[in-house]
Parts: C-alpha cells; sequence; structure tokens
C-alpha cells in the first residue's frame, strides 16, 4: 500500500450559544444532535444505538490494559450514558462526546475520500445548527471547526489509520514523532494566541501543539501525548491496529487535510515495509520541539536531532519526502497510483513554496490563509497582536457558516483552494463510501432502518418481527461490505430478515 489504506477523521466542534452568559456545553450538543434526527433522520421510527460490545478504549499498544479504576472518566468512550447519538447512513456517527458535538466520518480508502466525507461532516453540522432555530428554539447554536476555545480548553481532531499490527510499536513511536513535529508546518490551522490560555498573543501555526504535555501515552484529553497509545482496530486485532492520532489540528483547507492524510499514510507505509530501517530522524526533546516549530511562522527554527544535527522543520520534512519518493519508485515504479503519485507532487510542492515564503502557500494551507488575512488588517489599521479584531479573525476563520466563515469565503473568492463541489459534498452527507464496509452500513440504515437495533464500526445488530433474540452480523472486516461485494443482496432483499437469509446461504 502507499497513500491507499482505511483510514477516517473524528472532528469535535467548537460549539456556543451567544448571548448565554454561562452556556451548558453537554445539553447544547445534545440539544444539536436530536435536532438533526429529528429532522433528518427520515421515515424512521426507530434511531439505533450505538453498539458499544467489542470496544476497547483501555487497551494500550504497549501490551496492557489500564484499568477503569486508573482511568479518567473522559477516557471511557464505552461507557452509555444516554447521550444523543445519530448513525447516518452515508455511514458516520454524529454523536455528543462529552461536551462537543463530533462527527466521526466513515471508512475511507484515501485521503481524497477522507477530505470529501470530512467535508460532508461540516454540512451535517452546518444543517443541526440550522434546525435548532427553525425547530422554535430562539437561541441559535453556533459552532467552529477549530480546537480550542482560547482560554484553557482544547477538543481534538483525531486521525485513524489502520495499519500492519506486525509493525514495532517503538518504531512507530521513532518515526512518527519527528514526523508530527514537523508536519505542522502544513497541517497547522493556525492560531493567535500563545500557550493553552493564550497568555502571549502572538501568532502560531498550530492549533493543537501548545496542548501536548507527554511524548507517548494513553490519554486524550489530558497530559496529551504526541504518541496515542490506544488500541482499538473495530477489526481483527491480530492482523491490524488502529493508529489513533490526536496531535492533528482540524482544518478548513482540503489541501491541508489531503495532505495531512496523505503524507501520514505515506510514513506508514514506509514503516510498514521496513524501508526505514537503518535511518534516523531521532529528536532531543519532542515536546520542546513541537512547541518551537508552532511558534515560528518564518519556519527558520532548528530542531535538535540526534548526532548532533539541528534541522529546520523544511528540511527534515523533505528528507522524509525525499524517502517517500524513492521507496515508491522502487515499490511501484510506473505503475504508482494517481492518488499516490499526486500526494507526493503536492508535498513536495508545498515544501519549496513553504522554503521560498510561507505566504506563496496562503491558497493551500490554513495558517497562512489566516495569516495573510492577519497581516493586512494589521497593516491597514496599525493593529497589535492583541487587538479585538485580530481574535475575532482568529475565530471566524473557522466559523462553519457559509455566509460567515472567513475560510468560505476565501473559497468562495478563489483565494483557498476546494477539491469538491457543493453537490458532490451534498452526496457525501448522505450517501456511504462504496468501497468499504461503511457502505453496507450504510445502506441496510436508509433501506432497513426500522430493523437495526444497534450499529458499530464491526457490527449491525438487527431486531427482526417474530425472533425473541438480536440477531448480531459482524462487519470485522473493513475492505469488505463494499458494494460490489453486496449490493446484489441488498437489491434482492426486500427486507431485513430477507437479507438475514441471504447472508446466511
Amino acid at each position: 500500500m502507499t497513500v491507499k489504506r482505511i483510514m477516517g477523521i473524528e472532528t469535535e466542534y467548537g460549539i456556543t450559544v451567544p448571548g448565554v452568559r454561562v452556556m451548558n456545553a453537554m445539553a447544547s450538543s445534545t440539544r444539536l444532535v436530536n435536532a438533526y434526527a429529528r429532522n433528518e433522520v427520515m421515515g424512521r421510527q426507530r434511531n439505533p444505538k450505538w453498539d458499544y460490545a467489542e470496544e476497547s478504549p483501555l487497551r494500550d499498544a504497549r501490551g496492557f490494559d489500564m484499568t477503569r479504576a486508573e482511568a479518567d472518566p473522559t477516557q471511557l468512550t464505552d461507557d452509555d450514558i444516554t447521550m444523543a447519538n445519530v448513525i447516518l447512513t452515508n455511514g458516520a456517527r454524529f454523536y455528543v462526546d462529552h461536551a462537543h458535538p463530533e462527527y466521526s466520518s466513515p471508512e475511507v480508502t484515501g485521503p481524497r475520500d477522507a477530505v470529501l466525507w470530512d467535508r460532508a461532516g461540516m454540512v451535517v453540522m452546518s444543517k443541526a445548527a440550522n434546525y435548532t432555530t427553525t425547530d422554535g428554539v430562539d437561541l441559535p447554536v453556533m459552532l467552529y471547526k477549530n480546537n480550542t476555545d482560547n482560554k484553557g480548553a482544547s477538543y481534538g481532531t483525531h486521525e485513524n489509520y489502520l495499519m500492519n499490527r506486525a509493525t514495532p510499536f517503538a518504531s512507530i513511536v521513532a518515526w512518527l514523532t519527528p514526523f508530527f513535529i514537523t508536519r505542522q508546518i502544513f497541517t497547522g490551522a493556525g492560531r493567535l494566541g500563545v500557550g493553552q490560555e493564550s497568555k502571549t498573543m502572538a501568532y502560531q501555526l498550530s492549533q493543537r501543539a501548545d496542548f501536548f504535555e507527554a511524548e507517548v501515552g494513553l490519554e486524550t484529553t489530558f497530559k496529551r501525548p504526541i504518541i496515542n497509545t490506544r488500541d482499538e482496530p473495530h477489526c481483527d486485532a491480530e492482523r491490524f491496529r488502529r493508529l489513533h492520532v490526536i496531535v492533528g489540528d482540524a482544518n478548513m483547507s482540503d489541501t491541508a487535510t489531503y495532505l495531512k492524510m496523505g503524507t501520514t499514510s505515506l510514513v506508514l507505509s514506509m514503516l510498514e515495509s521496513g524501508f526505514l530501517s537503518g535511518k534516523d530522524l531521532s529528536v532531543a526533546e519532542p515536546i520542546r520541539s513541537m512547541y518551537a516549530v508552532s511558534h515560528d511562522v518564518s519556519l527558520r527554527q532548528r530542531v535538535g536531532l540526534s548526532g548532533d544535527r539541528h534541522w529546520t522543520a523544511i528540511e527534515i520534512q523533505r528528507e522524509l519526502w525525499e524517502w517517500a519518493a524513492l521507496y515508491c519508485e522502487a515499490e511501484y515504479g510506473a505503475d504508482i497510483d494517481p492518488e499516490t503519485r499526486d500526494v507526493l507532487a503536492l508535498w513536495g510542492d508545498v515544501l519549496d513554496r513553504l522554503d521560498r515564503d510561507p505566504m506563496d502557500c496562503a491558497d493551500v494551507l490554513d495558517w497562512v490563509a489566516k495569516l495573510r488575512l492577519m497581516e493586512a488588517y494589521r497593516t491597514r489599521d496599525n493593529l497589535e497582536w492583541g487587538s479585538a479584531q485580530l481574535q475575532v479573525i482568529d475565530l471566524q476563520y473557522s466559523d462553519i457558516r457559509k455566509d460567515r466563515g472567513l475560510s468560505q469565503r476565501l473559497e468562495e473568492r478563489g483565494q483557498l483552494r476546494r477539491m469538491f463541489t457543493d453537490e458532490q459534498i451534498e452526496r457525501a452527507r448522505i450517501h456511504p463510501p462504496e468501497d468499504t464496509r461503511a457502505y453496507f452500513r450504510g445502506e441496510c440504515l436508509r433501506k432497513y432502518p426500522n430493523e437495526i437495533s444497534a450499529a458499530s464500526w464491526d457490527s449491525l445488530v438487527f431486531d427482526l418481527p417474530g425472533r425473541e433474540s438480536l440477531t448480531r452480523v459482524p462487519t470485522l472486516e473493513p475492505s469488505r461490505g463494499t458494494k460490489a461485494l453486496v449490493e446484489e443482496l441488498l437489491v434482492q432483499a426486500n427486507t431485513a430478515e430477507e437479507l438475514i437469509a441471504l447472508l446466511s446461504a
């Protein structure tokens, strides 16, 4: 594999209710999800529950399980406390994750589809917010695709990559640490404020960087680690692990998301193949280096590496890009797939442009696009970095409303590249990807909504008429349940009972 692998993105959205002095984020998030369910789960008399039977959020990739007594309550994601939850016909999950509304995309097979179904999540959120007012509720809910409230709180955007279980976890830590520290130069969403509580008003690349305090660990909401060890594959655990990445920003730019997912998948492919054996980019002080890279908009800050080397983030990324190009050439030659070729070319081009002048990337990278906006206002109005006007721009860049969000207005003007049309995104909001098990999940929800009692990433639970017990259909293999494999069965089966009979034949 190259960039092609099972992957997905989970995004918690920032939420606020203007005019309310003390907002209950959990209640507001619940109102949001329920409003979407009332208006969009059309014709369904039943909203399936999330099935937690096979989840294991405390399993650690280092070979042990944290006890529930040791765990922080935020780590018990398999503890259903009747949070609002909707499983969508596109195979995604829309629910309340503690104090935020979260959209977990369906499984896809490459970075381009990851961008498309991530954008579909923005439309789901936007519609949900609109429904909170059309339902007769006076106070509208406002949503932001960002990662911090700049008052000390951070909420996550998590990437998931299915990878070979045989890959030693120690090598994952060794290689993804320098990669994650330095990929901020193209994945950063841009932030006005330095430190978790923004006590210093200056601009930095990443919204998440200052909230990381450990190199490796299981936690996701405190003592956040650069390498997260959660080991919950949602498939055959003997063959695969799900790499859970919590160090990324929520991107408004399609290109940034595309590069984030594509380059990470390429590095994982080199790791799985053993191509990186004998090479070394170990970072001397990972946490300090992560902050340093994010705080330097000139991109000239040097990171200490093993062997008394000191390289810039661009130099480290360029080394990885050159290795990736050599790896793909050696493995595939002229037969390399178009998506991998495109990611490689774009990765190299963005590094060249950042090296020449970071502002050359204002049409493709979030942190540069936002910085250009702020610099324009600073110049025009002679503003200091601590001005309220710049803080508003920082927030409005990630506002998901099409008529108010600054990133979307840049897209409309052609100043920030889009990869998909509104029609393609709307289709992805309704329909699942066709080449993963998400197709089976989404189509069953669409066709047999009243016969599905519960669902999860790796199962569907049917409640069939006349049967005393529920019928669980496992979907442990993410690359099965595709349109090619199950469409004919779904066409033949007019009822869920007929589908189960066909599957059992």
